[in-house]
């Protein structure tokens, strides 16, 4: 009965939509089913053709090779100023038997200082930005969205949930409620560049591939987020893009490696400090739920919680039921506290946790930066940016982390429908 988990995910996808609908400003007002049902077309096609057409998939995977240069040249940077804390050679001998010691602060997150350099650097010679606008033309003619809306998109595959509304900055008193939720959704169901290649690198040894499908988790998302965010905000508007305007801008090629680098190195830093705290509160939680009885055996613990809590959706999605309590820990993991800290642990599972169809669902399903930390950053950043609708970015903070993980799951769905036991 293979084919049966196989085409599990269609029960998800109705689910996913369901709940988004019942979230809804106006469930008297929802697009036309033709348009639901050609955004949902459109993420199957998506899906099958990035997973399923080798050539497509082959360049996509290209990228792979210039991941592994950059950490290299990284690597080369990290050691040079933390020594073998930074990958340098070891000044002592290893016990039999014993790998080199990886240091996630010395050897992983400096990847994110450098691409987000690279990342400006880029943006100021016009190579993301030419991306970015074609990726938003293609939103404009197969979705219908506006040209903001659709930059915003294009912009959210390249730069950070900071960033990437500053590419758009210029719009945000003058664009409707419901663009305005289309591009907080967009920011919360992709991962950008610099943060796609760190993740990639956490599972590089787990997920065969990992940055071509990271890459493309954030491609096929891109619908998911615009249909949800018409379902649960709609509502008219078409705010075209100025080609005029400026939007984010760089004096010179100096200036934007200088700023990038200082941008990258607070992300560096938040990554780190969130980190730490995470697993601290983690830790003290679980603490106090080992003070409770016993179930089944065993302590509890808020993976458990989260595992029993996410199960039935992640088994909507498509993972076997046997499996699901693990996976449902894991996107709990990323919905309340961090993706990345999810990352870790998916990482760290036993290599039988998860069958390999399962991996890719759950590896889909993390990729979006709809978290609780998330909600305030990217909050502040717009309601900074402008201040007269502050109240209002702040009211549609918590839908969007709703749309933001309804999204990347009914990406996982797919996955699932296109990648067959």
């Amino acid at each position: 009965m293979d084919w049966l988990v196989n085409l599990q995910g269609l029960l998800g996808l109705p689910v996913l939509l369901a709940i988004g609908w019942a979230f809804s400003e106006n469930r008297a007002e929802r697009p036309g089913w033709l348009w639901i049902g050609g955004a949902l077309v459109l993420q199957l096609v998506l899906a099958l053709v990035i997973l399923r057409v080798p050539i497509v998939w082959s360049i996509i995977t290209l990228a792979n090779e210039g991941v592994t240069a950059i950490e290299r040249a990284t690597l080369e940077g990290s050691s040079y100023m933390f020594g073998y804390l930074g990958g340098a050679d070891l000044p002592f001998a290893l016990k039999d038997g014993a790998s080199a010691p990886v240091i996630i602060a010395f050897q992983i997150l400096p990847l994110v200082i450098v691409l987000s350099a690279l990342a400006a650097l880029l943006w100021h010679w016009g190579v993301l930005q030419f991306f970015v606008r074609g990726l938003s033309w293609a939103l404009q003619r197969t979705l219908g969205v506006s040209g903001v809306v659709g930059l915003a998109g294009g912009a959210n595959m390249f730069l950070g949930v900071v960033e990437s509304p500053l590419a758009v900055r210029g719009y945000f008193a003058k664009m409707s409620r419901a663009e305005l939720f289309a591009v907080m959704v967009l920011a919360m169901a992709t991962i950008s560049g610099a943060i796609l290649i760190l993740y990639a690198t956490t599972l590089s040894k787990t997920v065969p591939d990992a940055v071509g499908h990271m890459i493309a988790a954030s491609l096929i998302s891109l619908p998911a987020a615009v249909l949800l965010a018409r379902i649960m905000v709609p509502g008219d508007g078409r705010t075209e893009e100025d080609r005029e305007d400026p939007g984010l801008t760089y004096d010179s090629s100096i200036d934007a490696i200088t700023r990038g680098t200082m941008d990258g190195m607070q992300l560096f830093l938040a990554v780190i400090a969130v980190i730490i705290v995470i697993f601290a509160l983690v830790a003290l939680v679980d603490q106090v739920l080992a003070l409770l009885p016993l179930i089944g055996g065993e302590e509890l613990s808020l993976k458990r919680l989260f595992g029993w809590l996410f199960a039935p959706l992640m088994w909507l999605v498509g993972v076997p039921w046997g499996e699901a309590q693990a996976a449902g820990g894991l996107m709990g993991t990323k919905a309340i506290l961090n993706e990345y800290v999810a990352y870790l642990e998916l990482a760290a599972l036993p290599a039988d946790t998860f069958s390999p169809r399962t991996l890719l669902i759950v590896t889909y399903a993390l990729c979006g930066v709809a978290n609780l930390a998330s909600v305030g950053l990217l909050v502040s950043t717009i309601g900074t940016l402008c201040p007269e609708r502050r109240a209002e970015v702040a009211q549609l903070g918590m839908k969007s982390w709703i749309a933001g993980n309804l999204a990347t799951l009914m990406t996982g769905a797919m996955i699932g429908l296109v990648t067959w036991s």
